[in-house]
Protein backbone atom coordinates (compact mmCIF):
# COMPACT_ATOMS: atom_id res chain seq x y z
CA UNK A 1 0.00 0.00 0.00
CA UNK A 2 2.76 2.44 0.94
CA UNK A 3 4.54 1.52 -2.29
CA UNK A 4 1.42 2.39 -4.30
CA UNK A 5 1.07 5.75 -2.56
CA UNK A 6 4.72 6.61 -3.27
CA UNK A 7 4.34 5.62 -6.92
CA UNK A 8 1.23 7.80 -7.26
CA UNK A 9 3.01 10.76 -5.67
CA UNK A 10 5.94 10.27 -8.02
CA UNK A 11 3.59 10.23 -11.01
CA UNK A 12 1.91 13.44 -9.86
CA UNK A 13 5.29 15.08 -9.33
CA UNK A 14 6.32 14.12 -12.87
CA UNK A 15 3.09 15.59 -14.23
CA UNK A 16 3.75 18.77 -12.25
CA UNK A 17 7.12 19.12 -13.95
CA UNK A 18 5.63 18.49 -17.38
CA UNK A 19 3.01 21.16 -16.76
CA UNK A 20 5.66 23.59 -15.52
CA UNK A 21 7.82 23.08 -18.63
CA UNK A 22 4.78 23.45 -20.90
CA UNK A 23 3.83 26.66 -19.11
CA UNK A 24 7.27 28.16 -19.61
CA UNK A 25 7.13 27.42 -23.33
CA UNK A 26 3.57 28.71 -23.68
CA UNK A 27 4.33 31.91 -21.75
CA UNK A 28 6.91 32.88 -24.37
CA UNK A 29 4.08 33.41 -26.90
CA UNK A 30 1.92 35.56 -24.61
CA UNK A 31 2.00 38.70 -26.75
CA UNK A 32 1.28 36.81 -29.95
CA UNK A 33 -1.83 35.04 -28.65
CA UNK A 34 -3.46 37.59 -26.30
CA UNK A 35 -6.27 37.87 -25.37
CA UNK A 36 -6.24 34.09 -25.66
CA UNK A 37 -4.53 32.20 -22.82
CA UNK A 38 -1.03 30.78 -22.86
CA UNK A 39 -1.56 27.04 -23.24
CA UNK A 40 0.82 24.12 -23.59
CA UNK A 41 0.01 20.47 -24.24
CA UNK A 42 1.91 17.18 -24.43
CA UNK A 43 1.02 13.72 -25.74
CA UNK A 44 2.39 10.90 -23.56
CA UNK A 45 2.96 7.22 -24.12
CA UNK A 46 3.69 5.17 -20.99
CA UNK A 47 4.99 8.23 -19.19
CA UNK A 48 7.22 9.36 -22.07
CA UNK A 49 6.55 12.59 -23.95
CA UNK A 50 5.80 11.85 -27.59
CA UNK A 51 5.21 15.43 -28.71
CA UNK A 52 4.50 18.89 -27.30
CA UNK A 53 2.65 21.91 -28.61
CA UNK A 54 1.77 25.44 -27.58
CA UNK A 55 -0.66 28.06 -28.83
CA UNK A 56 1.76 30.17 -30.88
CA UNK A 57 -0.31 32.99 -32.37
CA UNK A 58 -3.83 34.37 -32.24
CA UNK A 59 -6.03 32.57 -34.71
CA UNK A 60 -3.54 29.72 -35.11
CA UNK A 61 -3.79 26.08 -33.99
CA UNK A 62 -4.32 25.59 -30.27
CA UNK A 63 -1.80 23.73 -28.16
CA UNK A 64 -3.71 20.43 -28.15
CA UNK A 65 -4.03 20.42 -31.94
CA UNK A 66 -0.35 21.19 -32.43
CA UNK A 67 0.71 18.49 -29.95
CA UNK A 68 -1.52 15.90 -31.61
CA UNK A 69 -0.29 16.91 -35.08
CA UNK A 70 3.33 16.56 -34.01
CA UNK A 71 2.59 13.25 -32.35
CA UNK A 72 1.10 12.01 -35.63
CA UNK A 73 4.35 12.92 -37.36
CA UNK A 74 6.43 11.05 -34.76
CA UNK A 75 7.58 7.45 -34.80
CA UNK A 76 5.24 6.52 -31.95
CA UNK A 77 2.11 4.70 -33.17
CA UNK A 78 -1.19 6.37 -32.34
CA UNK A 79 -2.43 3.24 -30.56
CA UNK A 80 0.12 3.77 -27.80
CA UNK A 81 -0.82 7.36 -27.00
CA UNK A 82 -2.38 7.07 -23.57
CA UNK A 83 -2.34 10.53 -21.96
CA UNK A 84 -2.73 14.15 -22.98
CA UNK A 85 -1.40 16.74 -20.52
CA UNK A 86 -2.68 20.28 -21.04
CA UNK A 87 -2.23 23.38 -18.87
CA UNK A 88 -5.82 24.60 -19.43
CA UNK A 89 -9.12 22.86 -20.02
CA UNK A 90 -9.56 22.30 -23.77
CA UNK A 91 -11.96 24.69 -25.46
CA UNK A 92 -15.44 23.36 -26.09
CA UNK A 93 -16.81 26.07 -28.38
CA UNK A 94 -15.99 27.31 -31.87
CA UNK A 95 -13.98 30.52 -32.09
CA UNK A 96 -11.17 31.23 -34.53
CA UNK A 97 -10.66 27.45 -34.59
CA UNK A 98 -12.90 24.40 -34.01
CA UNK A 99 -13.32 23.09 -30.44
CA UNK A 100 -10.17 21.33 -29.22
CA UNK A 101 -12.23 18.82 -27.26
CA UNK A 102 -13.30 17.32 -30.62
CA UNK A 103 -9.66 16.83 -31.65
CA UNK A 104 -8.91 15.17 -28.31
CA UNK A 105 -11.80 12.73 -28.72
CA UNK A 106 -10.79 11.96 -32.31
CA UNK A 107 -7.27 11.08 -31.14
CA UNK A 108 -8.50 8.12 -29.12
CA UNK A 109 -6.54 9.16 -26.02
CA UNK A 110 -8.26 7.84 -22.90
CA UNK A 111 -6.68 9.97 -20.17
CA UNK A 112 -6.49 13.77 -20.06
CA UNK A 113 -4.64 15.68 -17.33
CA UNK A 114 -5.79 19.30 -16.98
CA UNK A 115 -3.93 21.97 -15.04
CA UNK A 116 -6.77 24.48 -14.72
CA UNK A 117 -10.43 24.79 -15.63
CA UNK A 118 -11.57 27.43 -18.10
CA UNK A 119 -12.13 30.64 -16.06
CA UNK A 120 -14.94 31.76 -18.36
CA UNK A 121 -18.15 30.86 -16.46
CA UNK A 122 -19.90 30.25 -19.79
CA UNK A 123 -17.55 27.37 -20.64
CA UNK A 124 -16.01 26.28 -17.35
CA UNK A 125 -16.11 22.51 -16.94
CA UNK A 126 -17.88 21.82 -20.24
CA UNK A 127 -14.92 20.04 -21.85
CA UNK A 128 -14.48 17.91 -18.74
CA UNK A 129 -18.11 16.82 -18.95
CA UNK A 130 -17.84 16.07 -22.68
CA UNK A 131 -14.68 14.02 -22.22
CA UNK A 132 -16.01 12.04 -19.27
CA UNK A 133 -19.30 11.39 -21.06
CA UNK A 134 -17.25 9.87 -23.90
CA UNK A 135 -15.43 7.55 -21.49
CA UNK A 136 -12.21 9.56 -21.18
CA UNK A 137 -10.61 9.67 -17.72
CA UNK A 138 -9.99 13.27 -16.68
CA UNK A 139 -7.58 14.31 -13.93
CA UNK A 140 -7.63 17.87 -12.62
CA UNK A 141 -4.17 18.63 -11.25
CA UNK A 142 -4.17 21.99 -9.48
CA UNK A 143 -0.70 23.57 -9.14
CA UNK A 144 1.18 23.38 -5.87
CA UNK A 145 2.54 26.51 -4.25
CA UNK A 146 6.13 27.58 -4.87
CA UNK A 147 8.30 28.83 -7.74
CA UNK A 148 8.87 25.33 -9.12
CA UNK A 149 5.16 24.99 -9.88
CA UNK A 150 4.38 28.37 -11.45
CA UNK A 151 2.11 27.10 -14.20
CA UNK A 152 -1.32 28.20 -13.01
CA UNK A 153 -3.42 30.77 -14.84
CA UNK A 154 -2.36 33.70 -12.62
CA UNK A 155 1.26 32.83 -13.38
CA UNK A 156 1.12 32.64 -17.17
CA UNK A 157 -2.22 34.09 -18.29
CA UNK A 158 -3.22 36.98 -16.04
CA UNK A 159 -4.25 38.82 -19.22
CA UNK A 160 -6.75 36.04 -19.96
CA UNK A 161 -8.21 36.30 -16.46
CA UNK A 162 -8.62 40.04 -17.03
CA UNK A 163 -10.28 39.29 -20.38
CA UNK A 164 -12.77 37.09 -18.53
CA UNK A 165 -13.38 39.45 -15.62
CA UNK A 166 -16.98 40.18 -14.67
CA UNK A 167 -16.62 43.80 -15.81
CA UNK A 168 -15.25 42.76 -19.19
CA UNK A 169 -18.00 40.18 -19.66
CA UNK A 170 -20.62 42.73 -18.65
CA UNK A 171 -19.32 45.37 -21.05
CA UNK A 172 -17.37 43.54 -23.75
CA UNK A 173 -14.93 45.31 -26.04
CA UNK A 174 -12.05 44.28 -28.31
CA UNK A 175 -8.53 43.63 -27.09
CA UNK A 176 -6.59 46.75 -28.14
CA UNK A 177 -2.89 46.73 -28.98
CA UNK A 178 -1.06 50.06 -29.41
CA UNK A 179 2.01 49.95 -31.63
CA UNK A 180 4.37 52.72 -32.57
CA UNK A 181 7.97 53.35 -33.59
CA UNK A 182 10.20 55.95 -32.00
CA UNK A 183 13.78 57.15 -32.18
CA UNK A 184 16.30 56.51 -29.41
CA UNK A 185 15.28 59.82 -27.87
CA UNK A 186 11.56 59.00 -28.04
CA UNK A 187 10.45 61.10 -31.02
CA UNK A 188 7.83 59.62 -33.33
CA UNK A 189 9.17 61.26 -36.51
CA UNK A 190 12.77 60.67 -37.64
CA UNK A 191 15.09 63.38 -38.94
CA UNK A 192 14.40 64.36 -42.56
CA UNK A 193 17.50 62.54 -43.78
CA UNK A 194 16.48 59.22 -42.22
CA UNK A 195 14.00 56.86 -43.86
CA UNK A 196 12.71 59.55 -46.19
CA UNK A 197 11.64 61.41 -43.07
CA UNK A 198 9.03 58.71 -42.36
CA UNK A 199 10.57 55.34 -41.47
CA UNK A 200 12.25 54.62 -38.13
CA UNK A 201 12.08 50.84 -37.93
CA UNK A 202 14.34 48.44 -39.81
CA UNK A 203 13.20 45.68 -42.21
CA UNK A 204 12.95 43.00 -39.50
CA UNK A 205 10.55 45.13 -37.48
CA UNK A 206 8.52 46.11 -40.54
CA UNK A 207 8.06 42.40 -41.31
CA UNK A 208 6.94 41.79 -37.73
CA UNK A 209 4.31 44.49 -38.07
CA UNK A 210 2.93 42.80 -41.18
CA UNK A 211 2.61 39.56 -39.22
CA UNK A 212 0.78 41.44 -36.48
CA UNK A 213 -1.55 43.14 -38.97
CA UNK A 214 -2.51 39.74 -40.33
CA UNK A 215 -3.49 38.59 -36.84
CA UNK A 216 -5.99 41.29 -35.87
CA UNK A 217 -9.59 41.97 -36.88
CA UNK A 218 -9.17 45.73 -37.31
CA UNK A 219 -6.47 48.37 -37.66
CA UNK A 220 -7.39 51.69 -36.02
CA UNK A 221 -5.95 55.07 -36.93
CA UNK A 222 -6.86 58.76 -36.89
CA UNK A 223 -7.40 61.34 -39.58
CA UNK A 224 -4.12 63.01 -38.60
CA UNK A 225 -2.18 59.89 -39.52
CA UNK A 226 -4.06 59.63 -42.83
CA UNK A 227 -3.28 63.29 -43.57
CA UNK A 228 0.40 63.15 -42.60
CA UNK A 229 1.45 59.63 -43.64
CA UNK A 230 -1.20 58.58 -46.18
CA UNK A 231 -0.92 54.91 -45.14
CA UNK A 232 -2.50 52.01 -46.99
CA UNK A 233 -2.81 49.86 -43.80
CA UNK A 234 -2.82 46.72 -45.91
CA UNK A 235 -1.41 43.33 -44.97
CA UNK A 236 1.69 42.41 -46.97
CA UNK A 237 3.95 39.37 -46.93
CA UNK A 238 5.06 37.81 -44.64
CA UNK A 239 1.72 38.62 -43.01
CA UNK A 240 -1.34 36.46 -43.62
CA UNK A 241 -3.29 38.33 -46.28
CA UNK A 242 -6.07 35.73 -46.53
CA UNK A 243 -8.45 37.67 -44.28
CA UNK A 244 -7.32 41.30 -44.05
CA UNK A 245 -8.61 43.37 -41.12
CA UNK A 246 -11.00 46.29 -41.22
CA UNK A 247 -9.27 49.65 -41.62
CA UNK A 248 -10.90 52.11 -39.25
CA UNK A 249 -10.33 55.88 -39.31
CA UNK A 250 -11.45 58.23 -36.52
CA UNK A 251 -12.36 61.38 -38.45
CA UNK A 252 -14.79 63.73 -36.70
CA UNK A 253 -15.38 66.01 -39.69
CA UNK A 254 -14.86 63.67 -42.66
CA UNK A 255 -11.65 65.31 -43.83
CA UNK A 256 -10.30 62.01 -45.17
CA UNK A 257 -9.69 62.63 -48.91
CA UNK A 258 -11.30 60.23 -51.40
CA UNK A 259 -7.94 59.90 -53.18
CA UNK A 260 -6.14 58.65 -50.03
CA UNK A 261 -4.09 55.47 -50.47
CA UNK A 262 -6.63 53.71 -48.25
CA UNK A 263 -8.92 53.57 -51.28
CA UNK A 264 -6.31 52.74 -53.90
CA UNK A 265 -6.74 49.27 -55.42
CA UNK A 266 -4.21 46.58 -54.53
CA UNK A 267 -1.95 45.53 -57.38
CA UNK A 268 -3.73 42.63 -59.05
CA UNK A 269 -0.64 40.43 -59.32
CA UNK A 270 0.20 40.92 -55.63
CA UNK A 271 -3.38 40.18 -54.67
CA UNK A 272 -3.54 37.05 -56.82
CA UNK A 273 -0.32 35.76 -55.27
CA UNK A 274 -1.60 36.43 -51.76
CA UNK A 275 1.19 38.94 -51.15
CA UNK A 276 -1.02 41.91 -50.24
CA UNK A 277 -4.62 42.52 -49.26
CA UNK A 278 -6.64 45.25 -47.61
CA UNK A 279 -9.89 45.13 -45.68
CA UNK A 280 -12.90 47.44 -45.93
CA UNK A 281 -12.54 51.06 -44.79
CA UNK A 282 -14.78 52.27 -41.96
CA UNK A 283 -14.81 55.94 -40.97
CA UNK A 284 -16.08 56.97 -37.54
CA UNK A 285 -17.43 60.51 -37.57
CA UNK A 286 -19.83 62.85 -35.79
CA UNK A 287 -23.61 62.66 -36.34
CA UNK A 288 -24.85 64.71 -39.29
CA UNK A 289 -21.68 64.66 -41.41
CA UNK A 290 -21.24 66.99 -44.36
CA UNK A 291 -23.36 65.43 -47.13
CA UNK A 292 -20.94 66.23 -49.97
CA UNK A 293 -17.93 64.82 -48.16
CA UNK A 294 -19.90 61.77 -47.11
CA UNK A 295 -21.06 61.13 -50.66
CA UNK A 296 -17.54 61.35 -52.08
CA UNK A 297 -16.24 58.85 -49.52
CA UNK A 298 -19.15 56.48 -50.03
CA UNK A 299 -18.42 56.53 -53.77
CA UNK A 300 -14.89 55.20 -53.20
CA UNK A 301 -16.14 52.40 -50.93
CA UNK A 302 -15.96 53.78 -47.40
CA UNK A 303 -18.51 52.84 -44.77
CA UNK A 304 -19.41 55.86 -42.64
CA UNK A 305 -20.50 55.34 -39.05
CA UNK A 306 -21.74 58.23 -36.90
CA UNK A 307 -20.72 57.99 -33.24
CA UNK A 308 -22.01 60.08 -30.34
CA UNK A 309 -19.58 62.46 -28.65
CA UNK A 310 -18.16 61.76 -25.20
CA UNK A 311 -18.22 64.23 -22.29
CA UNK A 312 -15.29 66.13 -23.84
CA UNK A 313 -16.97 66.49 -27.21
CA UNK A 314 -14.70 63.92 -28.87
CA UNK A 315 -15.86 60.78 -30.66
CA UNK A 316 -16.83 58.29 -28.00
CA UNK A 317 -14.20 55.56 -27.87
CA UNK A 318 -16.55 53.39 -25.83
CA UNK A 319 -19.21 53.71 -28.52
CA UNK A 320 -16.59 52.81 -31.13
CA UNK A 321 -15.58 49.78 -29.07
CA UNK A 322 -19.18 48.62 -28.80
CA UNK A 323 -19.70 49.02 -32.56
CA UNK A 324 -16.54 47.06 -33.34
CA UNK A 325 -17.47 44.29 -30.91
CA UNK A 326 -20.91 43.94 -32.49
CA UNK A 327 -19.19 43.77 -35.89
CA UNK A 328 -17.24 40.73 -34.67
CA UNK A 329 -13.97 42.50 -33.96
CA UNK A 330 -12.10 40.90 -31.06
CA UNK A 331 -8.50 42.07 -31.52
CA UNK A 332 -7.38 45.44 -32.85
CA UNK A 333 -4.10 47.13 -33.70
CA UNK A 334 -3.88 50.84 -32.97
CA UNK A 335 -1.51 52.38 -35.53
CA UNK A 336 -2.11 56.03 -34.86
CA UNK A 337 -0.57 59.28 -33.71
CA UNK A 338 -0.01 60.28 -30.09
CA UNK A 339 -3.41 61.98 -29.68
CA UNK A 340 -5.52 58.89 -30.38
CA UNK A 341 -3.16 56.53 -28.53
CA UNK A 342 -3.15 58.81 -25.49
CA UNK A 343 -6.94 59.06 -25.61
CA UNK A 344 -7.28 55.26 -25.66
CA UNK A 345 -4.95 55.09 -22.68
CA UNK A 346 -6.80 57.83 -20.78
CA UNK A 347 -10.06 55.90 -21.25
CA UNK A 348 -8.45 52.67 -19.96
CA UNK A 349 -9.00 51.02 -23.32
CA UNK A 350 -5.44 49.84 -23.99
CA UNK A 351 -4.58 46.23 -23.19
CA UNK A 352 -1.18 45.74 -24.77
CA UNK A 353 1.65 47.96 -26.03
CA UNK A 354 4.47 47.28 -28.48
CA UNK A 355 7.12 49.96 -29.05
CA UNK A 356 9.90 49.75 -31.63
CA UNK A 357 12.88 51.98 -30.83
CA UNK A 358 14.97 52.37 -33.95
CA UNK A 359 18.69 52.95 -34.16
CA UNK A 360 18.06 56.58 -34.99
CA UNK A 361 19.32 59.61 -33.09
CA UNK A 362 17.25 62.75 -32.67
CA UNK A 363 13.96 63.19 -34.42
CA UNK A 364 10.99 65.50 -34.57
CA UNK A 365 7.51 65.83 -33.21
CA UNK A 366 5.76 64.48 -30.18
CA UNK A 367 6.82 61.74 -27.78
CA UNK A 368 4.82 59.12 -25.90
CA UNK A 369 7.38 58.88 -23.13
CA UNK A 370 4.93 60.20 -20.53
CA UNK A 371 2.40 57.55 -21.46
CA UNK A 372 5.01 54.82 -21.02
CA UNK A 373 5.92 56.15 -17.59
CA UNK A 374 2.26 56.25 -16.53
CA UNK A 375 1.51 52.62 -17.41
CA UNK A 376 1.65 49.78 -14.94
CA UNK A 377 3.49 47.23 -17.05
CA UNK A 378 2.77 43.52 -16.66
CA UNK A 379 4.61 40.52 -18.17
CA UNK A 380 7.04 42.96 -19.82
CA UNK A 381 9.66 41.82 -22.30
CA UNK A 382 12.59 43.71 -23.82
CA UNK A 383 14.03 42.18 -26.96
CA UNK A 384 15.84 42.96 -30.19
CA UNK A 385 14.40 43.05 -33.69
CA UNK A 386 17.22 43.46 -36.16
CA UNK A 387 18.81 46.80 -35.30
CA UNK A 388 15.75 47.91 -33.29
CA UNK A 389 14.88 47.41 -29.62
CA UNK A 390 11.35 46.30 -28.79
CA UNK A 391 9.43 46.88 -25.58
CA UNK A 392 6.22 44.94 -25.11
CA UNK A 393 3.88 44.61 -22.14
CA UNK A 394 0.34 44.15 -20.93
CA UNK A 395 -1.46 46.79 -18.89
Amino acid sequence: MNHLIQAHELQEEALDHILRDLAVEAFSARFEIAPNPCVGAAVLSRGRIVAKGIHRFWGGPHAEVEALSRAAASMTPKESWDTLVVTLEPCSSTGKTPPCVEAVLASGIKHVVIGALDPDPRHRGQAVEILRAAGVEVTLLEPKLGPDYAWGLPDISQHFLNWNSSERLRRPRPWNIAKWAQTRTGQLIPPQKVGEGRWISGPTSLAEVQLLRGRVDAILTGYGTVRDDDPRLSVRAPGDASSPPLRVVFDSYLHTPPDARLFAPIDSSAAAAGLEAAGPVVIFTRPGPDAKRARSLLEVGAEIVALPPDDNGQLSLWAASAWLWNRGVRRTLLEAGPTLIQSYSDHDLLDQVRVYSGDVAGGRGASLGRLLSEHRQNARVDRESGSDVVLEYFL
